[in-house]
């Protein structure tokens, strides 16, 4: 019997999805849960990776993007958010499960090899939260999932490279326009030349609207970064 095998024999791992018994999956998903993720697939919008309903015969860009061309190259999800992803991000998100950490990191990983349109990256950033935020919730779930990925691709993260330094509020019940208007100017540069003439992959947990993932590319590209594209594991 290997350590694996013998761990949940004595502590059974529970899906972070329907909270019944992982049994030979591997991580915190069981089967069933898994063959239930969203995955995001064509066909979407070429620029913000939201995908739409139906078939759609040419590529195409979304009315959010044609009317406030966000500052990012590209965005793409993984999965949508919903189902069993969801209950996961939250737990992760809000309740310190870090443990779901790898998991969340191998969608990632499996996005940004089916994004070609990214190009060659060369570091890998987060967006940050406010340090009230961080001191309240105790950790950025975000900078979690980035250092993950970046290990796993083999690149380096500027874990400092943005600041939050002003409060946003929550944008749950704002529109797209209102959303921008309530990030604006809410993102500051730490370290200009860790970014300058760099091709940046900015990662977030879940992007709705993208007004956020863009105020960060923005600065990002007023820093001087060559390219930003934005990978996040949900779309909501």
């Amino acid at each position: 019997m290997n350590w694996r095998a013998l761990l949940d024999l004595l502590f059974p791992r529970l899906c972070a999805g329907c909270s019944g018994r992982v049994g030979d999956a591997a991580g915190h998903l069981c089967w069933d849960c898994q063959a239930q993720l969203p995955f995001v697939r064509q066909p979407y919008c070429l620029h913000c990776g939201d995908p739409v309903e139906g078939r759609v015969d040419e590529a195409f860009t979304c009315q959010w993007c044609d009317e406030l061309n966000p500052a990012f190259d590209y965005a793409r999800s993984v999965v949508r958010y919903r189902g069993p992803v969801q209950r996961m991000i939250q737990d992760f998100k809000y309740h310190a499960a870090h443990h779901l950490t790898p998991d969340l990191v191998r969608l990632l990983v499996a996005g940004l090899r089916n994004a070609p349109e990214f190009g060659t990256l060369e570091a890998l950033c987060c967006v940050p939260l406010h340090r009230v935020r961080q001191r309240e919730r105790g950790y950025n779930q975000s900078a979690l999932l980035a250092r993950g990925l970046a290990r796993e691709v083999g690149l380096p993260f500027l874990r400092c490279a943005l600041v939050r330094h002003r409060q946003t509020g929550t944008q749950t019940h704002l529109t797209a326009r209102e959303r921008v208007a309530n990030v604006h100017d809410a993102f500051a540069l730490r370290r200009a030349a860790a970014v300058r003439g760099r091709a940046l992959l900015l990662v977030d947990d879940v992007m709705t609207t993208g007004a956020t993932v863009s105020e960060c590319a923005r600065v990002l590209k007023e820093a001087g970064a060559a390219r930003v594209c934005v990978l996040t594991v949900a779309r909501g």
